[in-house]
């Protein structure tokens, strides 16, 4: 006779609890709770239930009000939750009473994202960054967290750091919090060398930007054939990634792939990545990358937009890009555009279907381009390389040489002519 063994569980089971703080905002309640159950999926964790509380604001202590968490304790007695999950970061006294008051596994949104980029960080530096970013946001939470923690089996939210770290006191934390800062700084060092030998051969850079699962690393893929994860999740590629992309013109430009954004994203994140997002900073131009069939599109730029604010980069030229054009109605496709008439150069792809992409890169030649200028080098001639190199990147109008150093007047473009300057430590 065979044994019937019990079905396996593939993934827990959550109840996802919010707050509806009715405020005039872009982002309703609901479009906050539906991003949430999206995530959610991304962290294997399957929503089965929501109970949402209209008010003010959370509770200083209890995050819902009593009568929400009375329903809430009928239903954790009607049903079997393995999770209960927030649409919103708790405060550590928050969520020490959810948990001890429901004895239940209790995960906030940041908790869940930063799992989501734990699972997702392959490589040393960003494993590094997301271990810091759990860290800062466990440390005030310490306090009867490692207690409860210690009697499940590692999983969502205590993924990175590991179960032993769940001994540890906040000394000790902090001393790790402390390393990883170190050696993230070392990393963020040699990403600044290998930056510096990429001048040598001075390029215009982009980098795609844009809310997650907008379709960035479907675009780095169709412009560069480049084996990049793709995947309708979010936070599919936590690692930024540097190609090469052959314009029309046959001049050469470097494209990275950078996180996504979202909204809420939680701060020790930015902090985490800031040397990751400074790639943003070298880029001479972002291609800020929509999706155009998204209903909640207009509010998904201004999130980008925020955090571009944030990190004081609201200024750099960029192309709206809206990817998956081909799933809005070709009645509706020139209304769209018109919506983002503020942005100087906007254009509607499909990066899976390659739709558009030649006048992509045609407007992106073309913004690159317009900037050519008459620039004069003073060469040394222990630098006759770069003197070739000016050769190769604009229109020499006039070439002299002195005893010190060759002078040469060229018609160029003015960004590679500012790396060149750079080159010669001007």
């Amino acid at each position: 006779m065979a044994i019937q063994l019990p079905p396996l569980i593939t993934s827990p089971n959550a109840i996802l609890i919010g707050v509806d703080q009715q405020k005039k905002s872009e982002w309703s309640s609901r479009d906050s709770i539906e991003e949430c159950i999206e995530l959610a999926r991304t962290a294997n964790i399957t929503v089965t239930n929501t109970l949402i509380q209209r008010r003010e604001r959370p509770a200083t202590r209890t995050y819902l009000g009593t009568g929400k968490l009375d329903e809430l304790a009928v239903e954790l007695e009607l049903n079997d939750y393995d999770i209960i999950l927030t649409d919103d970061e708790l405060l550590p006294n928050q969520h020490k009473y959810l948990e001890k008051t429901f004895n239940k596994k209790v995960i906030d949104r940041s908790a869940l994202i930063l799992d989501i980029f734990a699972n997702r960080a392959h490589t040393y530096e960003a494993q590094l960054q997301v271990e810091l970013a759990q860290l800062e946001y466990m440390l005030p939470r310490l306090t009867g967290l490692w207690t409860h923690l210690s009697r499940q089996s590692g999983g969502i939210g205590t993924r990175g750091p590991g179960e032993k770290q769940l001994e540890v006191d906040k000394r000790q934390v902090r001393h790790r919090i402390g390393l990883l800062k170190k050696d993230i700084e070392k990393v963020r060092q040699h990403r600044s060398l290998t930056r510096e030998k990429r001048q040598t051969t001075p390029v215009p850079v982009a980098a795609l930007i844009g809310y997650t699962n907008a379709g960035k690393s479907t675009l780095m893929h169709a412009l560069s054939q480049a084996e990049v994860l793709i995947e309708d999740k979010l936070f599919a590629t936590l690692d930024p990634t540097t190609r090469q992309i052959v314009l029309p013109n046959n001049e050469l430009m470097l494209l990275t792939d950078t996180v996504g954004f979202i909204q809420k994203l939680p701060h020790q994140l930015i902090s985490a990545f800031k040397s990751t997002l400074e790639e943003l900073q070298f880029a001479d131009l972002l291609i800020h990358v929509v999706d155009a069939s998204d209903v909640k599109i207009k509010e998904k730029i201004n999130t980008t937009e925020k955090l571009l604010k944030e990190l004081k980069l609201e200024q750099k030229p960029r192309i709206l890009v809206l990817n998956k054009i081909d799933l809005v109605p070709a009645n509706h496709r020139r209304a769209l555009q018109d919506r983002f008439l503020d942005y100087p150069i906007v254009v509607g792809i499909s990066a899976a279907k390659k739709f558009q992409i030649p006048a992509l890169l045609a407007q992106v030649e073309q913004l690159f381009g317009q900037n050519h200028v008459i620039q004069v080098f003073h060469v040394p001639y222990n630098r006759m390389d770069i003197v070739s190199l000016i050769h190769s990147k604009g229109r020499v109008i006039s070439e002299n040489y002195t005893d010190e150093f060759a002078s040469i007047e060229v018609d160029i473009n003015k960004i590679i002519a500012d790396k060149i300057m750079g080159l010669l430590g001007k």
